[in-house]
C-alpha cells in the first residue's frame, strides 16, 4: 500500500475524537500521528502518547530548523504542529496515518499530501447543537464555550476544502459513513 494519509478535521464538539479512535479501532494499520504543543499537558495527558509537548522557544527552533509538515500559531506562543519525523516514524512501519486536526491544520495537510490523503470535515448538524454537546462535556467555563461556538461557526466556512464532509448528527450513522469513506479511499 502506498504511503496514505487520513486527516479528519471539525470545530470543536463535532465528535472527531469519538470517530477517529473508531476508525482506529478497525484498522490495525493505521496509526494515530502525534501532534506537537508548546502548550501545557492537562489532566492525565502524557508526553508523546496525546501530544509532543515542548516549550514555546523549542518549537520556534523546530520551524527554523524545517522539521514541520505544517503548523501554526492559534494564540501567542501557543503553537500546534505536524513533525515530519512523526510523519516518517508511522511510514516506516508501513502504516496509514490519521490525523485529527483543527480545520486549518486539515487544509495545509491536504495541501501537503494532496493525492495522497484524504481529508474529512466532520460537522455537527447546527451550531445549536455544538453548544449543547459543549455544555454537556461540563469541562468548560460558559464564557469558553461561547468562544469556541463563535470559532466553530468560523470554522464551518472551510467544510468546503475538504474531500468529504460528514455530518455527525447520529453517531452510529456517522460510525458507518466514516468507514465507508476510509474503506473507499485504502482499496484506491
Amino acid at each position: 500500500m502506498a504511503n496514505k494519509v487520513i486527516i479528519f478535521s471539525a470545530p470543536s464538539g463535532s465528535g472527531k475524537s469519538t470517530i477517529v479512535n473508531h476508525i482506529l479501532g478497525l484498522h490495525p494499520e493505521m496509526e494515530f500521528s502525534v501532534s506537537a504543543t508548546s502548550r501545557s499537558p492537562r489532566g492525565e495527558e502524557v508526553d508523546g502518547v496525546e501530544y509532543l509537548f515542548y516549550s514555546a522557544e523549542t518549537f520556534r527552533t523546530l520551524i527554523a530548523d524545517n522539521k514541520f509538515v505544517e503548523y501554526e500559531e492559534v494564540y501567542q506562543d501557543r503553537f500546534y504542529g505536524t513533525l515530519k519525523s512523526e510523519v516518517n516514524r508511522i511510514w516506516a512501519k508501513g502504516h496509514v496515518i490519521i490525523f485529527d486536526v483543527d480545520v486549518k491544520g486539515g487544509v495545509s495537510l491536504k495541501k501537503y499530501f494532496g493525492e495522497q490523503a484524504m481529508s474529512v470535515f466532520i460537522q455537527a448538524p447546527s451550531v445549536e447543537v455544538l453548544r449543547e454537546r459543549l455544555i454537556g462535556r461540563g469541562t468548560d467555563s460558559m464564557e469558553e464555550i461561547e468562544k469556541r461556538v463563535a470559532k466553530a461557526s468560523e470554522e464551518m466556512t472551510y467544510a468546503p476544502k475538504f474531500d468529504k464532509v460528514l455530518i455527525n448528527d447520529d453517531l452510529q450513522t456517522a460510525f458507518a459513513e466514516s468507514e465507508a469513506m476510509v474503506d473507499a479511499f485504502l482499496a484506491e
